[in-house]
């Protein structure tokens, strides 16, 4: 179970992630067969598709908007836009990823899982272009001691 915010006990969990994609239908079945989501509502607006993905808990919104590309971070980093281009997903089984990966080919990012204090991530990018941190925490689920770990 996850730990509520200590500032607001209304909030239990991210609910939603908002996307915009260059080719829906190809987006929503690289989201299906690489991490396991599934279409669940869908619809169009001014003639252009969206969806309601979900994975467990985790939504996903998708809305197509063709001729969308994502700049590489390092070039928005020099825009200003540190750090805007990239969201997490949590994983619980580090075996089944790495099948994944190997199955479907994924470049990892960084040159290969990256190991932080509590955590190991893998950074891919979707057909889009958007950047995903694969995040598997040490112990299931993210959990910090009471000292703030300053990582460089």
């Amino acid at each position: 179970m996850g730990r509520e915010c200590l500032a607001s006990p209304l909030v239990k969990c991210l609910d939603h992630l908002n996307m915009s994609s260059s080719n829906f239908e190809k987006s929503v079945e690289w989201y299906s067969r690489v991490f396991g989501f599934e279409l669940r509502e869908q619809g169009e607006d001014e003639g252009k598709p969206w969806g309601v993905l979900s994975c467990g808990d985790a939504l996903l919104c998708i809305y197509e908007q063709p001729g969308l590309i994502v700049k590489d971070r390092f070039e928005m980093k020099d825009a200003g836009l540190h750090y805007l281009a990239h969201f997490g997903l949590r994983i619980t089984d580090r075996e089944e990823w790495e099948k994944t990966i190997e199955r479907e080919n994924l470049f990892i990012l960084y040159g290969g899982a990256c190991k932080f204090p509590h955590s190991t991530a893998w950074y891919v990018k979707d057909p889009t272009g958007w950047e995903i941190e694969v995040a598997l925490w040490d112990d299931g689920a993210p959990s910090f001691d009471s000292v703030a770990h300053t990582v460089e």
